[in-house]
């Protein structure tokens, strides 16, 4: 982590310190259905608050267009109250005297919440004068919202040229997992793409073959490789302006030396609904009426073998549909196979994306994998290969 300032490099006692999270959290009738990005958060939060800092928490909510009460962070406060363990105030604004005036009031250890950045259009545009007001309420700024990463907006990059800027502790976890497995990797290194379609993971693709000793393509995604190839399909997803596309992945895998995996058998049914009828064949046994909802249960078997060859796995969309069962056994196999790796110390797993964490979750191992990233649109774009706007300026800054 040298080309970033940690929490460990900062004097925090009695200083205001920004901390941009992302509490952009899924609520459902006032609740949150899931706080995982909550509770990532809480150490930089307790180490600040504990060595004496005057804690101010940044984040937007939603997509509003202006003040929107539907997207107020005000019942925010409680919730990270209850998981902090400790009083959270809030302010109205997140500019302006009613900021000015609650960050004023600020003890030494209290918390503070401000209101939705983005109720200003200068958080979107990155608006140097709206980063500046938000500069003037703190002495430090720290990021802690590796999933907001991806995005050039005033509290994510502006304020980073504002102010001393430090890398929070969940996102310097994330940083690690991600340069372990990528840039310095135990190899052979292999990475698992799935979900729907190439066009989606074009770059993705693109990149990771130039980077991985083994691609596997799972999800309805391998059927556009199956069918650029003429194999039949029947009734399955597939992308035909992508046929080129994937001939043109397959041959630049073969000249960076990256073996590409697909299935040999297939789970196929006639309907999209749970346990639907169905049945295993070779993938040249597909009929005209028939639609690939999973991988077969002996490629499945083959990968989870296969995977104890391997020292680091990138992970990163399901084999099927995983959201119907039966079709989750692809999945499941594999995924537990590698959770059980990673405890016996011999792989070391990375996985991200939404369907990719729901179904490692549903497979029970969540927990046993290296890391599993809640990131999403930045996970995929450090996958493809970009520079992350919020995380160039902290690397940038040169402040402090």
């Amino acid at each position: 982590m040298a080309a970033f300032k940690t929490l460990n490099d900062a004097e925090l006692a009695g200083k205001r310190v920004l901390l941009r999270v992302d509490l952009n959290l899924p609520v459902e009738n006032g609740r949150i259905t899931d706080a995982t990005r909550l509770e990532r958060i809480l150490p930089t939060m307790r180490m600040i608050a504990d060595r004496g800092g005057k804690l101010v928490l940044l984040s937007h909510f939603g997509r509003p267009k202006g003040r929107d009460e539907a997207n107020s962070l005000r019942t925010m406060a409680t919730a990270v109250s209850e998981h902090l363990g400790r009083p959270v105030a809030f302010a109205d604004d997140c500019i302006g005297e009613p900021a000015q005036k609650a960050v004023a009031a600020l003890q030494n250890g209290d918390v503070l919440l401000l209101e939705n950045t983005r109720f200003h259009k200068g958080e979107e545009k990155n608006d140097p004068e709206f980063a500046a007001e938000l500069a003037r309420l703190g002495d430090i700024y720290v990021n802690d919202g590796f999933s907001v990463a991806h995005r050039a907006h005033a509290t994510t990059e502006g304020l980073a040229h504002k102010l001393p800027a430090y890398v929070g502790l969940s996102m310097q976890a994330e940083l690690e997992a991600l340069s372990k497995a990528l840039e310095k990797p135990a190899r052979p290194l292999a990475a698992i793409v799935g979900g729907a379609k190439i066009s989606t993971k074009l770059e993705l693709l693109g990149n990771l073959t130039k980077k991985v000793d083994y691609l596997i393509i799972g999800g309805a995604m391998a059927n556009t490789f199956f069918a650029a190839r003429g194999i039949k399909t029947g009734k399955s997803l597939i992308e035909k302006e992508m046929f080129s596309t994937a001939r043109a992945i397959v041959d630049a895998a073969r000249a960076s030396n990256c073996e590409i995996i697909l299935p040999t058998d297939v789970v196929l049914a006639m309907e999209f609904k749970a346990n639907a009828e169905h049945r295993v064949s070779s993938i040249s046994g597909v009929t005209d009426v028939e639609m690939i909802i999973d991988i077969g249960p002996r490629s499945a078997a083959k990968l989870a073998y296969q995977l104890q060859s391997f020292k680091t796995l990138v992970w990163n969309g399901p084999f099927g549909a995983f959201e119907l069962p039966p079709f989750d056994e692809g999945t499941n196999t594999i995924a537990r196979a590698a959770a059980d790796l990673t405890q016996a110390g011999s792989l070391l797993t990375v996985a991200g994306g939404g369907d990719t964490v729901a179904a490692l979750n549903q497979a029970g191992v969540g927990s046993k994998f290296s890391y599993i990233s809640t990131a999403g649109g930045a996970f995929l774009e450090w996958l493809e290969g970009k520079e992350l706007p919020g995380v160039e300026a902290l690397k940038m800054n040169k402040t402090a």
